[in-house]
């Protein structure tokens, strides 16, 4: 039994490999003209992402649900806080997230074949060993923001790798709350760490969900509030993993 288990999730990962290469190579001048042409033109990238993210789930027998989405608000732009277990947080964060935004990605992403076009086109690569990488990104991150454009970090920095529900949070995101005076909308994902742990290409079918917190507002804080607005987000993201991984 276990063995026809073990080679039914081969198969499984190589038939997830094939939609994920396929359509990303289908949809990719969908995705990637529209970033040539300049940023007006990012809702449409933007919207194949959007196409290629559930054609994935679809084909994959990946669900994903979503909680919250009520709380976007027409027209606002956020600094989106997100936690981080697996990739499959991605296509997920790409559905629940209304038009276009510009998430903070590593520069290890670019070495993906196909996807690394896509990530330079469409997120702010940051090297994060290099200083004056960082203070490029966060200063990219700004102006996006000034355009009316969310931008969205992984305030853990990583995927979670611990046992903790959620990793320590860096700085970044809520340093540039605070010097912009923006939003943050925190959200997390559940279940998708058990579908495809870090570090590893192990997969299997299931469901994951997704949240959306409350916004909490910047307005008037300063840089010596950036220790009480990280807790305030991590404590909010906390409390929605506990009270919803039992679901």
């Amino acid at each position: 039994m276990k063995i026809v288990q073990t080679i039914l999730l081969t198969l499984f990962k190589v038939w997830v490999f094939l939609v994920f290469t396929v359509f990303m190579i289908l949809y990719l001048p969908g995705i990637l003209i529209p970033f040539m042409l300049g940023q007006r033109f990012g809702n449409i990238g933007y919207f194949f992402l959007w196409l290629w993210s559930w054609t994935f789930s679809i084909l994959t027998f990946i669900r994903y649900k979503f909680y919250g989405r009520e709380k976007f608000i027409k027209g606002k732009s956020y600094i989106y806080v997100s936690n981080h277990t697996s990739f499959l947080d991605i296509p997920g964060i790409r559905m629940i997230i209304p038009g276009q935004f510009r998430p903070l990605a590593k520069k290890e992403l670019l070495k993906i074949p196909v996807f690394g076009w896509i990530a330079k086109a469409a997120t702010i690569i940051v090297d994060r060993s290099s200083p004056e990488s960082r203070k490029k990104s966060i200063d990219r991150l700004k102006q996006f923001l000034r355009q009316g454009i969310s931008i969205l970090i992984f305030a853990e920095g990583t995927q979670n790798r611990s046992k903790e529900v959620l990793q320590p949070f860096h700085d970044g995101a809520f340093r540039i709350a605070i010097d912009t005076q923006q939003p943050i909308l925190p959200m997390v994902v559940i279940g998708a760490g058990r579908l495809m742990p870090p570090s590893t290409i192990n997969l299997r079918p299931g469901k994951i969900r997704i949240y959306v917190g409350d916004e909490i507002e910047t307005a008037g804080l300063t840089s010596a509030d950036i220790p009480a607005l990280k807790e305030k987000t991590f404590k909010q993201m906390e409390s929605l993993i506990i009270r919803n991984l039992q679901q």
